[in-house]
């Protein structure tokens, strides 16, 4: 048992995610273990390098976590071999090439999604790492969270029987930013940025979907700026370019249908902020983040509905919640532990740059059929 050490260039680590996500709960909390354990008993630590454009900024996160190297030199890093990954969170519209640089250098490729504003530049980024060699993963955090693991221990289990639909909610409100400042970056909501929720969550959606209930075959949207004029960080007020709400019927390969709803302009009356109901032949289950509660067969209520009469009957004590008999991780964290594995032991990494890049597809195809107001078939992925 040889315990080895990987060197991470984490470029973009001043934005939001970068720091808090993939810094702050997933890499040093990695060190501090002193690691990523493998099969064989032995560790991979990681020796983490921040890069960006700002030099203050890099200092500042430097200094308050016990003075981590640093670089705005990002060629720098490339060309030295003791850094073999390369983690991405930086923008929409500058992530592909970046990748692109790492990929060419021969780095293993971390990154958050969107890979690619667009689906041709998805598919060169993956057709470049095969060609080259190198490992890829993508965050697909969502299916490392508690909720969304008890869903899949359920389908697997067969409590389901035959899925029938899925309903999801997503999103909250998002402050316009001038009576109170707005908790989303203003870049969010221009096109012209990389902006839009379609082009933000549907490569969610899609590996959520893909994850969990299997192959996407149609897709139908709607998308709506439903709020014209926000005011961004430095108090300015700018017209919306991109739209903030999205409401879509994906249509599996095994004929059930998942309708989604995504908004930026919704206050929320649910227990969580992604909410997914799922209904089967043999039961049901609300599910969200972290929690997940069902309804099997035998204890469904006989529903009646009379609209002169109120309905007494308490409709929430019929379901029964999920228990947590396990920790779980920080979902960010537990994939940065299974890519790190992955790439330790040689093992298929199935969350790869094929997968962001049907993600951006799915983004895509929702923009054209929210276009053109029809449905929108999703051929065979290539490459």
């Amino acid at each position: 048992m040889t315990d080895k050490t990987i060197g991470v260039i984490m470029n973009g680590v001043t934005g939001r995610m970068g720091y808090r996500q993939h810094l702050c709960r997933s890499v040093l909390p990695i060190i501090e273990a002193g690691g990523v354990e493998l099969p064989d008993g032995s560790r991979v630590m990681l020796d983490p390098i921040l890069v960006g454009r700002h030099e203050d900024k890099l200092r500042e996160i430097s200094a308050r976590h016990g003075d981590l190297k640093y670089t705005t030199d990002l060629d720098s890093v490339l060309a030295d071999p003791h850094y073999s990954l390369y983690a991405d969170f930086l923008t929409t519209t500058a992530r592909a090439d970046a990748i692109k640089k790492a990929i060419a250098a021969g780095k293993d490729i971390y990154t958050e999604k969107p890979i690619a504003a667009d689906y041709e530049s998805a598919c060169e980024l993956t057709r470049l790492a095969e060609a080259k060699g190198v490992r890829t993963g993508v965050v697909h955090d969502k299916l490392f969270l508690p909720g969304l693991i008890k869903l899949r221990r359920l389908i697997d289990s067969g409590f389901f029987g035959r899925i029938l639909s899925v309903r999801g909610d997503f999103g909250y409100w998002v402050f316009e930013g001038d009576w109170r400042a707005s908790q989303r970056p203003s870049w969010n909501y221009r096109k012209e940025d990389g902006g839009g929720i379609i082009s933000d969550m549907f490569p969610h959606w899609n590996y959520v979907i893909e994850g969990l209930f299997g192959p996407i075959s149609s897709v139908y949207t709607e998308a709506r700026i439903e709020i014209p004029e926000r005011v961004d960080e430095n108090g300015k007020r700018f017209k919306s370019t991109a739209e903030d709400a999205a409401y879509a019927i994906f249509e599996l390969e095994s004929g059930a249908s998942v309708q989604m709803n995504s908004s930026w302009n919704t206050r929320v009356d649910r227990d969580e902020l992604l909410e997914l109901h799922v209904d089967g032949t043999h039961g049901s289950a609300v599910v969200g983040l972290f929690d997940a509660k069902i309804q099997v067969r035998d204890a469904t209520p006989l529903a009646v509905w009379n609209p002169d009469v109120p309905d007494a009957h308490d409709y929430q004590s019929d379901w029964q919640r999920v228990g947590d008999d396990e920790t779980f991780e920080n979902g960010f964290k537990a994939q940065w532990e299974q890519f790190i594995r992955a790439l330790a032991t040689g093992a298929t990494y199935p969350y790869d740059l094929a997968s962001g890049a049907r993600g951006v597809r799915l983004a895509e195809l929702g923009y054209q059929s929210a276009e053109r107001g029809v449905k929108v078939a999703v051929p065979k992925a290539r490459y």
